[in-house]
């Protein structure tokens, strides 16, 4: 059995970069990835999603939501959860 790189089984199953469905692949895993971080960073700091929610006047369900898939979020949004939610610094890098 030949073992492949997780940039060919991602060529195989999605199609290679900049084809459509490659590209919403690499858009949703991103999704994930804020959204496992966010829980993370929650957790570390021993907050519940619903305290979490409060510190952003939002409802408990809506911070689920974001924990379970990046859901579609705002900048704005993102900056309230990061900054005025768990009280940290929110970083974003463009690379081209």
């Amino acid at each position: 059995m030949e073992l492949k790189s997780l940039d060919q089984i991602k060529d195989e199953y999605f199609g290679v970069k900049g084809t459509p469905d490659r590209d919403r692949f690499e858009r949703e895993l991103e999704a994930l990835c804020i959204g496992v971080q966010i829980r993370n960073a929650r957790q570390k700091k021993e907050m519940t999603q619903a305290q979490l929610a409060e510190r952003i006047d939002k409802k408990r369900t809506f911070i689920s939501k974001v924990e379970n898939d990046g859901g579609n979020l705002t900048l704005k949004t993102l900056i309230d959860i990061v900054e005025r939610g768990l009280g940290g610094k929110l970083n974003i890098e463009v690379q081209i």
